[in-house]
């Protein structure tokens, strides 16, 4: 029993190494697994499971405001920087990068409706 935990310890070691690696994951993950404490000890899986929970709720979200016949990039955009927060506060680096993306996407999309208008 006991060399099954080291093994999987060693596996989750090694996949959050290739995480860090291939830039899904940046050093504000570290700062949260530093937060974890034996009075605590499952506060990061609890942290990334509300993450995932509310990551969900916001594409749900984004999917409904991108579907509109006309497209209120204000709310897009809200639903998106609300997105970026939260992965920037558990190290998401990747989704966070891909937020800003997006975000300027909106901007632009805002600045052509104004235009036309």
């Amino acid at each position: 029993m006991a060399g099954h935990v080291v093994q999987l310890q060693k596996q989750l070691v090694d996949y959050t190494a290739s995480l860090f690696n291939e830039g899904f994951l940046d050093d504000q993950f570290n700062q949260l697994q530093q937060l974890q404490d034996e009075s605590n000890p499952d506060f990061v899986v609890e942290v990334v499971s509300l993450f995932f929970e509310d990551s969900e709720r916001l594409l749900n979200e984004l999917a409904k405001a991108l579907d509109q016949q006309n497209t209120d990039f204000k709310k897009v955009d809200a639903h998106v920087h609300q997105l970026k927060g939260s992965s920037s506060s558990i190290g998401a680096q990747r989704v966070q990068r891909v937020c800003i993306a997006f975000r300027n996407y909106c901007d632009a999309q805002n600045i052509e409706g104004s235009v036309s208008s």
